[in-house]
């Protein structure tokens, strides 16, 4: 990805300031203003690719061509955009974290136009991919005990959508993933049966069953309700028998009253002396559907489109905001959107206390552990790509650490997030200033 994967107006900025050498060190914040209905907590997810757009950022030779059709730019100020790369330092809550309203999720320190310019982008992946992640965790907390495959691909908005969402569930608690290439890419578990199609184009179940054994002795997962699920347990049952002791068998149910239909599969697998085969469930799942089904036999669920998209809250109000300039602190003061000042860092305590939004200069609290973590200095990325191992045992860390309300899936209540007394003071005297400067009598 280059340079211009970006809104326009940021490149029209990054035009200006360079033009006016204004390449002051800039703090940008990035951050959730508020958590989506139904969510007592986020997934910090999408830094990965943050730090890989940073890292090569660029315009190439097409992109100023077209930039100067459309931006009348002079040459001068297409050879400055051509000559841009990102140079600045990166703090962000590493990936897998546990986070709330108003904390950072990463701010950026860097030459105001190179700050600038990257807005789009890291907003971009972070908010889709802490959404995804925020779903997926609330289905993992759910259905704890089953393993979760992400089925999202064929619904996600585009293939970068699906692959994004692999990555985000992986780290959530899913155990793997039904889209090849994003589990060949990260190291997911691949997952996957058949298709109706598969079971259709034979000239009966038991034949397309028989087939598909033939071929996957030892993933033999049948789809059992293309015409009939009672008949398709049957048919599994007879078809595992014909295969070695000891072969991985199961079913998947696709359709109809999936509690009822895994207490009975369950009843005749073990009936048959197939207590080992495993009984998987899929079509239309979330988190609510998952906790209805908790005491049912079920051991795997596919989930997809609902957690890839997150349906119900397919977004987040996420922001990228300047907070500091040539090391002044700046803010905003518009009704319903202020901002508050200064580079900052969220320090984190026991369970029960509130997290601590803080001055990146204050002292640290006793007792307290610091989020926001370099990952990136001078343009250059501190330390090699993480696994998706290491991110996925911060989550489920923290989710440990998460107390019992804010893990509801019904009217959560999240952690509260508490402003330092020093940062509370600065937001005064900043706003102070700004309403001198302005002449303003009061600020909404």
């Amino acid at each position: 990805m280059t340079g211009s994967c970006a809104d326009l107006y940021e490149i029209r900025m990054a035009a200006s300031y360079l033009r006016r050498g204004m390449l002051g060190p800039a703090t940008f914040s990035l951050f959730a203003r508020k958590l989506p209905p139904q969510r007592g907590f986020l997934v910090a997810a999408g830094l990965a690719d943050c730090l890989d757009f940073l890292q090569d950022l660029h315009f190439d030779d097409a992109e100023l061509a077209y930039l100067g059709d459309v931006t009348r730019l002079p040459e001068a100020d297409l050879a400055a955009l051509g000559r841009l790369r990102f140079t600045g330092d990166v703090r962000a809550v590493p990936e897998g974290r546990v986070v709330f309203a108003d904390e950072p999720l990463l701010e950026v320190t860097a030459p105001l136009p190179e700050a600038q310019l990257v807005e789009t982008a890291l907003l971009n992946f972070t908010t889709f991919q802490t959404a995804v992640a925020a779903k997926a965790a609330r289905c993992h907390l759910a259905a704890p005990e089953a393993d979760l495959i992400d089925f999202a691909a064929r619904r996600t908005h585009g293939l970068e959508a699906a692959r994004a969402v692999a990555r985000a569930s992986a780290i959530a608690g899913f155990a793997g993933t039904s889209y090849v290439a994003a589990a060949r890419e990260f190291g997911i578990l691949a997952a996957g049966t058949m298709a109706h199609s598969y079971v259709e184009a034979f000239p009966d179940e038991r034949t397309a069953f028989r087939a598909f054994a033939a071929d996957f002795p030892d993933t033999a997962v049948f789809l059992v309700d293309t015409y009939d699920t009672p008949h398709g347990v049957r048919t599994a049952i007879e078809v595992a028998r014909e295969l070695p002791a000891g072969s991985d068998i199961g079913i998947r149910l696709d359709s109809g009253d999936l509690g009822a239909l895994a207490v009975e599969a369950r009843r005749m697998f073990d009936e048959a002396g197939m207590t080992h085969a495993r009984i998987m469930a899929s079509g239309g799942l979330d988190e609510h559907e998952l906790a209805d089904l908790a005491a049912a036999p079920i051991d795997v669920f596919g989930v997809g489109t609902r957690m890839g998209v997150s349906a119900d809250a397919p977004s987040l109000d996420s922001a990228f905001k300047l907070v500091e300039y040539e090391g002044s602190p700046v803010m905003k003061l518009s009704a319903g959107k202020r901002t508050a000042p200064a580079a900052k860092q969220v320090y984190r305590g026991e369970t029960g206390q509130p997290d601590l939004l803080a001055l990146r200069a204050e002292d640290p609290p006793a007792g307290r552990e610091p989020l926001l973590v370099p990952v990136m200095r001078g343009g250059e990325r501190m330390g090699e790509t993480e696994p998706v191992s290491a991110a996925r045992g911060r989550f489920e860390r923290d989710l440990r650490w998460l107390p019992e309300a804010a893990r509801s899936l019904t009217d959560p209540a999240p952690v509260e997030v508490r402003w330092s007394p020093a940062l509370v003071r600065l937001a005064g005297e900043v706003q102070g200033s700004l309403k001198a400067k302005y002449g303003l009598s009061s600020v909404l």
